[in-house]
């Protein structure tokens, strides 16, 4: 697409809809990792859950991601605006709940419940929450982009959701500092409450089907079963899902290190080092890879992810922390807007909540064992041998493994196309 065609090309491609559904996701994602970036350490320190903590952060970020795959049908059935209404009603509790535990008000009640058991609950309605939004807004840019302009809308959307990324660890830092670790829930909560009046008020159904698709619920599970069954598409989320191991542990592993090894207690500065960078990178590295086939653009980026936490681990300071994951953002940039990409371009018109769904699987993987692996390596690395750069080694080979997979994987199990 030419320069000159590019302006008639978004006039055309974005609908009402589209922009609409980024600026909620743009808050979403600012309350979601505004409490993300706290979350490991309210939970292991805060709350006094120990090392259960982590593997509980796991739990729910699994939960957040492997939900969509149930969520996507649903969403095909009820159309997108009654999802997000109830979406953003479920986060508005969800988030309000587990702030509730730290705060000295709330003690009382989390007893009489049990500690674990009501943060368990806690950490789950408020994935259930998520679990609907996935669906929701990719699949929004699904139907209302053109083929012209769907990379474009694929980058737009990743770069909204990494500047809501990186505004809300910062907006966090200044309500711990402030107010106390607890109320960074808090802020997610009200957060929440706004995108719900937001889409009460300004949301249009995409595509004009304002009461949602006409199929059955049976017809959407039994579209759901024939997802799973596809051994060559499960098969390559479980791959990619290597990626998303790394990735989370910005959010698990990374403010322990950077607290405690490091010594620099506004850890959640550096995490929003890759959601800056990618807000920056993501679309002029997608216009360098647009010709790139997406399996070899995102098996360039896991090795490059990959590269970035060689890096953090054999230069142990604050400055080649900060280096090694603008490295690992690159990479990326170079596979993510690809990855969506390749899945929308598999969905039928009338799956496409269905299968956005399944897109975000491999993060649920990834998140949950990252979870655990986080508790093993800061108790390992840091606590016992005290070799906290080797833990960044060990995680640099889950994605090597990975990108060693996809490759294989595009060698021998793709269906080749004449």
């Amino acid at each position: 697409m030419s320069a000159t065609d590019r302006p008639q090309a978004l006039r055309s491609g974005f609908a009402r809809a589209f922009w609409v559904a980024n600026t909620l996701e743009l808050f979403e994602r600012l309350a979601f990792y505004g409490s993300k970036a706290i979350l490991a350490v309210y939970l292991v320190e805060k709350v006094g859950l120990g090392r259960l903590g982590s593997a509980l952060v796991g739990l729910y970020g699994f939960a957040v991601f492997f939900l969509p795959t149930l969520a996507g049908p649903l969403v095909d059935r009820y159309g997108f605006r009654r999802s997000l209404i109830a979406c953003f009603s479920i986060f508005s509790v969800g988030y309000f709940a587990i702030g509730l535990a730290g705060l000295p008000q709330g003690q009382a009640f989390v007893a009489s419940i049990g500690l674990t058991p009501y943060i368990v609950g806690a950490l789950l309605l408020t994935a259930v929450g998520g679990s609907l939004i996935k669906p929701c807004v990719v699949g929004t840019v699904a139907r209302t982009t053109t083929p012209e302009t769907k990379s474009l809308g694929y980058s737009i959307y990743y770069t909204l959701v990494n500047l809501g990324g990186a505004m809300g660890p910062v907006l966090g830092l200044q309500v711990r500092e402030g107010f106390g670790i607890e109320y960074v829930l808090i802020m997610s909560a009200l957060t929440s409450v706004l995108n719900l009046l937001g889409t009460f008020l300004f949301f249009p159904e995409p595509g004009g089907a304002a009461e949602g698709s006409t199929r059955t619920l049976g017809q959407v599970v039994r579209d759901m079963g024939m997802v799973f069954r596809n051994l060559r598409f499960m098969g390559f989320l479980v791959i990619f899902s290597g990626f998303w191991i790394m990735f989370w542990q910005i959010f698990y592993g990374l403010p322990f290190y950077v607290r405690d090894v490091l010594h620099f207690s506004r850890f959640e500065l550096i995490e929003t080092v890759d959601s800056c960078a990618i807000i920056l990178l993501t679309v002029p590295v997608t216009a360098l890879m647009k010709k790139v086939r997406p399996i070899l653009a995102m098996s360039s980026g896991f090795a490059m992810a990959s590269l970035g936490w060689c890096f953090v681990g054999a230069v142990p300071t604050l400055g080649g922390t900060i280096a090694g994951i603008v490295i690992f953002a690159v990479g990326e940039a170079m596979q993510a807007p690809r990855f969506y990409e390749y899945v929308a371009d598999l969905a039928p018109t009338d799956q496409v909540g269905t299968y956005m769904g399944f897109a975000f699987l491999p993060v649920a993987i990834g998140a949950l064992v990252a979870g655990y692996l986080s508790g093993f390596l800061v108790e390992h690395f840091m606590r016992q041998s005290h070799r906290p750069g080797m833990m960044w080694f060990a995680l640099a080979s889950v994605g090597l493994a990975s990108t060693a997979l996809m490759l294989l994987y595009d060698r021998f199990v793709v269906p080749r196309r004449a």
